[in-house]
């Protein structure tokens, strides 16, 4: 399988404007040939939606297409998830996708929209590594949708779900992460681009336009002046268009650290809940557990659950 040329990335010295025109202008220049690529769920992702109880409200913060909105003739169909994107092109494709309305809303992921505890539940896919600062990435796991995620969910039993693509990459990967080791002549310069051992990249997108068997311009031939320049006309119209996102490729044990981190700085107890019969009064009375933390076809993942006493 041919592997697209990831290079390694630099994030300017304001990391709102760098995603604006490395990652929002470019999903919504790509949002239809995006869209189509992306209708595959990935297991773990399945497994954790098929867990949700009945009649819980979820959010999907990063949504995209819509990919992971439940359709009516789906078991999931027993929750209510609201998708969130950055992208208008993309929603726009979410909120019909399936010949059905579902709830979408326009919003950036660092955003307030959501009250405390209004969420059972929510899953950040593929969205979070897109943030191009380690300080934005944290804010994002405290605020999985908007208004932080920890904080977004139900203190009592919230769940989240959060999946970044990782540098280690399977041999079905597309993508070819590029070493970076810093000589010390570069070790100063490449240190915005290795912080947390992870490593900032560009991904390509290649958006061609071809033309279409049977196609005046497919049997054209260069045989004069005129010729020849409707020929170019054709070649120019035809050259593939190349876009590159920006991403952040975890490493091993970022994600999780960036969720503990991120936990504790809410002053938020991390590990499993206390049982009742050895509370005390020093025994913390909220926290969260990480009940999943893995690696998936190239991806890292980490699964949230919520508690309190």
């Amino acid at each position: 399988m041919p592997q697209k040329a990831v290079t390694a990335a630099s994030v300017s010295e304001d990391p709102q404007m760098y995603e604006a025109e490395h990652v929002h202008a470019v999903y919504d220049e790509i949002a239809p040939h995006f869209s189509s690529t992306r209708y595959k769920p990935w297991p773990i992702i399945t497994k954790f939606l098929s867990s949700i109880p009945p009649g819980w409200v979820g959010l999907d913060s990063g949504t995209g297409n819509g990919k992971y909105l439940p359709l009516p003739h789906e078991r999931s169909s027993s929750v209510w998830t609201i998708g969130l994107d950055r992208s208008r092109n993309l929603l726009e494709i979410a909120q019909i996708a399936g010949g059905v309305h579902r709830e979408v809303v326009w919003g950036d992921v660092l955003g307030k929209p959501w009250r405390d505890g209004a969420f059972d539940y929510a899953i950040s896919i593929a969205t979070i590594h897109h943030l191009a600062t380690h300080a934005r990435r944290k804010a994002a796991v405290k605020s999985i949708g908007p208004k932080r995620l920890i904080q977004c969910l139900s203190p009592r039993h919230g769940r989240a779900l959060v999946y970044v693509w990782a540098i280690e990459q399977d041999e079905l990967s597309k993508r070819s992460i590029p070493s970076q080791q810093p000589t010390q002549d570069t070790a100063q310069e490449l240190l915005p681009s290795m912080d947390s051992r992870g490593q900032d990249v560009f991904v390509p997108w290649v958006l061609s336009t071809q033309i279409k068997p049977g196609h005046k311009s497919a049997s054209l031939l260069v045989n004069n002046e005129t010729d020849a320049t409707l020929h170019s006309v054709e070649n120019a119209k035809n050259t593939p268009k190349v876009y590159n996102r920006y991403y952040h490729m975890f490493a091993k044990d970022e994600l999780s650290s960036l969720v503990v981190e991120a936990a504790q700085e809410l002053g938020l107890n991390v590990g499993p809940q206390p049982v009742y019969a050895d509370l005390t009064s020093d025994t913390p009375r909220q926290g969260i557990e990480i009940a999943q933390d893995g690696w998936e076809r190239s991806n890292y993942y980490v699964e949230l659950r919520c508690w309190q006493h």
